[in-house]
């Protein structure tokens, strides 16, 4: 049995004809950067996630880049953030001219740690006379970024208040995440992307929602904000040919917005689904006995009432024989995948900062160790029945 890990020809054949007609709209207007049909796709995702504003860009990385230049964070600047992630969240800091800090993951959720932030700001930042806080190599600390990895939000009430007792923005990396629910003491639901001070959205086609090619989109909560963001993915340019400052070309395609639109109302469909998967592994891997082998995901928010505690961008287990079990899975003609084998401290680009092995061992081990299993909204049981059967046969085999 072939189990691919992600299958987009399975999702796309049910819209093929609400998408192609979106699709000669957008050609028989010939209308293909921004315009109306981004206009209501940004309206749509504002409403759906809860923000002040959206603003569609032509990916996650631009999103994420636009937010920053905005705030006029670069060289001097730092950024505080996680090791164990997507290149482009600690690349987007470097892009900019500003140093990425990277504090270690909670071992079980693999989200940036609020307590290795806080001993990070309480013991080793530092106040100058004027009351910046700084970076012991002397830089501003300008924002905290933690990223709600695989679909399940990072601890946003400790965020949130180290945000504020430090005096610095929280902006989420909420790529792998939209959709995803974030309990609050106080009964209130927080929405990713939408409870920091901004927050941003990739939909690369393997992302829960899924775009055509490159695409992505910025949000905020404050709509004083919403207009110069709008500037810079238009070369800083509000009124055509004048430049108050200098942005970029992160302008989201109609024919990406198109798209979208038409995948969008299906989004919590898709998410309920992939929870289901995940409720069904738990189960099956349960009945095998391999709960003492491999760890299962973190459900820390399963009892919060939440629909969407957990939207399971991927479904990620734990072994420190990964690297047998990868190969034995693709012998097996099962996909799988690493996210992500080598922490950003030790990448190559990265050496100048200084870090070294070590020194982040949370972060280090989720590398060492992290699988992810197909979960795609039309997996079929038997499908996950067979990758089960093909992990505990893995085991048994010593």
């Amino acid at each position: 049995m072939q189990v691919p890990l992600l299958d987009l020809k399975a999702q796309y054949g049910p819209l093929r004809d609400s998408i192609e007609v979106r699709l000669r709209e957008v050609v028989e207007s010939q209308y293909f950067i921004l315009g109306p049909v981004v206009a209501e796709f940004e309206v749509a995702i504002r409403d759906y996630c809860h923000s002040a504003f959206a603003v569609g860009m032509s990916s996650g990385t631009d999103a994420q880049l636009a937010i920053l230049m905005h705030l006029g964070i670069g060289p001097g600047d730092a950024v505080i953030t996680t090791p164990f992630t997507f290149f482009a969240t600690a690349g987007c800091v470097s892009r900019v001219g500003a140093r990425p800090i990277f504090c270690d993951i909670e071992a079980g959720t693999f989200n940036l740690s609020p307590a290795a932030v806080a001993s990070y700001l309480g013991n080793v930042a530092r106040r100058d006379a004027d009351g910046v806080l700084r970076a012991p190599t002397g830089e501003r600390i300008r924002a905290i970024v933690p990223v709600h990895l695989f679909g399940l939000c990072a601890a946003m009430k400790e965020f949130l208040a180290l945000g504020k007792a430090y005096g610095i923005p929280v902006l989420e990396d909420a790529s792998q995440a939209i959709g995803a629910e974030y309990p609050f003491p106080d009964g209130l639901r927080g929405d990713a992307g939408s409870m920091g001070e901004f927050g941003w959205y990739s939909f690369f086609p393997s992302k829960n929602l899924g775009a055509f090619g490159d695409a992505g989109l910025a949000v905020g909560r404050d709509v004083r904000d919403e207009a110069p963001l709008r500037a810079m993915r238009m070369h800083g340019m509000d009124t055509q040919y004048v430049h108050r400052f200098v942005g970029g070309n992160f302008r989201l395609d109609a024919l990406q917005a198109a798209v979208l639109s038409v995948k969008l109302p299906h989004l919590d469909g898709w998410s309920d689904a992939r929870r289901d998967h995940a409720a069904l592994y738990r189960k099956l891997f349960e009945a095998a006995g391999l709960t003492g082998k491999i760890t299962l995901p973190a459900e820390p928010y399963a009892q919060a009432g939440l629909r969407h505690h957990h939207i399971y961008h991927q479904y990620v287990i734990r072994t420190p024989r990964r690297d047998e079990l990868l190969a034995h899975l693709k012998s097996c003609g099962i996909g799988c995948a690493v996210y992500y084998p080598l922490p950003l401290h030790l990448q190559e680009c990265f050496a100048a900062l200084d870090y070294r092995a070590g020194a982040f061992p949370e972060s280090e081990r989720a590398a060492a160790e992290v699988l992810a299993l197909p979960v795609y909204p039309e997996l079929t049981r038997e499908q996950m029945i067979f990758v089960v059967e093909s992990i505990a046969e893995f085991f048994r085999r010593g």
